[in-house]
This record gives C-alpha cells, sequence and structure tokens, in this order.
C-alpha cells in the first residue's frame, strides 16, 4: 500500500474515532471536571509519545523550531481541548460534530489570508455557504434548546474549530521536517504545561470511587483512543497530504456522531442540524471545487502545496 492511501487510510479512522468520541466524552460529565480531563489527557498522551519516541531515531529540534512547537501546543492542545470538552460538557454531541465540520472552511480562509491563495468567486461562495450553517445552528434552535449554556457550548466548540484549524495548517512544515512522534511529544508537553493550572483543581476534586466500569472505559477511549492514537494518526498524514485535503474528512464525524448519540439516546436529529450540516459541506464542496488543480496534483504526489 502507497503512503498516500495510507494517509487516507489514517484520517479516515481519525475521523470515525472522534466521531464516536462526542457521544463518549458526554457519558463522563457529572464524574470529571471537564478541565481535569483535559489535563489527564494531555498527560497520559505526552507520557505515551515520549515513550514511543525513545523507540524512533530522529535529528534533534532546532531551536527556532521551539517557538513554533510552542505555538503548536497552545492551539492544539491547549486551546483546542480546553475549549471542546468545557463545550461538549455545556452542549450536545451532533452540535458539536456539525461545527467540527467548519473547519475546512477555517484552513482555507487562513490559507487565503496568511498565505496569500487566491480567492475565485467559488471559493467565496463556499466560505459564505459554511458560515451560513455555522450561523443557522448557532441562531436557530427549537423551542427549549436555547440556553445560555447551550448556546456558550456551541461557541466554545466554534472556537475549538478554529484552533484545530490554526493547528493543522502550523504544524506541515514540522512534519516533512521531523518524525510524527518527534513533533507530537513535544507539543504534548507544552500544551500539558499550558492546561496544568486549568485542571489542577479538577484533579484534586476528582471522585475516583464515583466511576464505574463503564465511567473507566470511556476515559480510557478518550485518553488512548480519540487522543494519542488520533493524534498520531492525524499527524503522520499531514506528512503526506495538505492540512485543506485532511481537514476535509471531517464531514464524515457529524455522521458518526448522529448515529452514536441517536443509538445511546444522548441527542436527537432535528430540521435546524440537517440544514446546518447540509450547507457545511455545500461549503466544504465549493470552496474544493475551486482549488487549482496544480495543488492537488502536488498534494497527491505527496508533495508541499503552499507551505502545510
Amino acid at each position: 500500500m502507497g503512503k498516500i492511501a495510507k494517509a487516507h487510510l489514517s484520517l479516515l479512522a481519525v475521523n470515525l474515532i472522534y466521531g464516536a468520541n462526542y457521544s463518549i466524552v458526554k457519558k463522563l460529565e457529572g464524574f470529571i471536571d471537564p478541565f481535569a480531563l483535559v489535563l489527564i489527557r494531555a498527560v497520559v498522551t505526552m507520557l505515551l509519545f515520549w515513550a514511543s519516541g525513545m523507540l524512533v531515531r530522529d535529528k534533534t529540534i532546532e531551536k527556532k523550531d521551539f517557538r513554533k512547537l510552542l505555538m503548536l501546543g497552545f492551539f492544539g492542545i491547549a486551546l483546542n481541548q480546553l475549549l471542546f470538552i468545557k463545550g461538549l460538557f455545556m452542549g450536545n454531541a451532533i452540535n458539536a460534530a456539525i461545527i467540527m465540520i467548519f473547519s475546512p472552511i477555517v484552513v482555507i480562509l487562513i490559507e487565503i489570508l496568511f498565505l496569500k491563495e487566491k480567492a475565485p468567486l467559488m471559493r467565496i461562495m463556499g466560505i459564505l455557504a459554511g458560515i451560513a450553517g455555522a450561523v443557522t445552528l448557532l441562531l436557530f434552535r427549537k423551542p427549549g434548546t436555547t440556553g445560555d449554556n447551550l448556546l456558550l457550548g456551541d461557541i466554545f466548540i466554534l472556537i475549538n474549530c478554529i484552533a484545530w484549524s490554526i493547528y493543522m495548517v502550523m504544524v506541515k512544515p514540522l512534519m516533512l521536517k521531523y518524525k510524527t512522534v518527534t513533533v507530537v511529544k513535544w507539543v504534548f508537553l507544552f500544551g500539558a504545561i499550558y492546561v496544568l493550572p486549568f485542571g489542577w483543581q479538577g484533579i484534586h476534586a476528582f471522585n475516583v470511587s464515583g466511576m464505574g466500569g463503564s465511567q473507566w472505559a470511556c476515559l480510557a477511549y478518550v485518553v488512548v483512543g480519540s487522543t494519542f492514537l488520533a493524534y498520531f494518526l492525524n499527524t503522520y498524514a499531514l506528512t503526506e497530504l495538505s492540512a485543506s485535503v485532511a481537514a476535509t474528512y471531517i464531514y464524515l464525524q457529524p455522521v458518526v456522531a448522529a448515529l452514536f448519540a441517536v443509538f445511546l439516546n444522548n441527542d436527537t436529529i432535528d430540521a435546524v442540524k440537517i440544514i446546518s450540516a447540509l450547507l457545511i459541506i455545500l461549503g466544504i464542496f465549493l470552496v474544493s471545487r475551486s482549488r487549482k488543480e496544480p495543488a492537488r496534483v502536488m498534494v497527491e504526489s505527496g508533495g508541499e502545496e503552499n507551505g502545510n
């Protein structure tokens, strides 16, 4: 199997893992503080990556790259995970998954604003469609679901989506320079340091005896599956594919999330969620169609596209 095929399979696995993760995280609500959960994720995953790094030989990180790793730890771990878990505890699984598929639109916006990519009309229409989908989900709700906590939770998820998109764009150049484990172990080390002040108090209040077998299984899935394994596979895929290609896989998440949420009686599907998802997917389609052919060829050959 070729490297490109492995990268695509990695992204497929990542988004299946993340799709199930929304409902699994919700099962921990009431058993553990959200920031304490993030700290556990960050520290345990950091230790796993550093242990894995001992088995991999790679060149030493250059001093100039540590500033980038510090920023990646902030956007990819601290801001991303703190807001995601807190927002998911306040909101619901399907809303969060729909908002997260806004990520490809954010990636394209970053490329336009900072990497000086062109913005043809079709791409602009795609961005506007994606924004309309996110706004629809935030503003139009069924009666009885307009609580401040739910709205604030969705806003946290949206900011988390932006942070994750920034991480996806920023990590690409380092992945072309170093091995996956080398990059991610440093990202999680710095991320764990950032998260420590927020999660420390929650760790002290963690009621271990109140956790049953199913809660421990959910915690293991969140830490090992959706953090260690998913970050490794996602970062590995970025060695062969651009951030914008990787981001398009995220539209699988609301499908998987909806199936899990409905099956576990955690959430329901309604017209607003369907319309929002369709608008965002339309935006992704228009943005993808607007990409220049040479850029796609470079991506599929494993080359670098505009520094991603």
